[in-house]
């Protein structure tokens, strides 16, 4: 199964929208928040999805994935 390329877009270009890390991008969540996250429950939603995504990519240590994906998004 291929990863949904845009949510992987959305990782590099989405802000967290509140909390502590508020403004900044879900790629660049501190573990540690994302762990939080999984012991308290995962918000609703799109957001939710997202944070599920990045934390299994951080726990998985496939970080590298988000490379190219951030590049491309600098770029433009």
């Amino acid at each position: 199964m291929l990863p949904d390329s845009q949510m992987l877009l959305q990782l590099v270009k989405m802000e967290m929208p509140f909390g502590r890390y508020k403004g900044t991008l879900i790629c660049n969540l501190p573990v540690s928040y994302l762990e939080w996250f999984n012991r308290k429950g995962f918000p609703d939603g799109k957001l939710g999805g997202l944070l599920q995504t990045i934390y299994e990519i951080k726990l998985n240590g496939l970080e590298d994935i988000l490379g190219p994906i951030r590049k491309m998004n600098q770029s433009q």
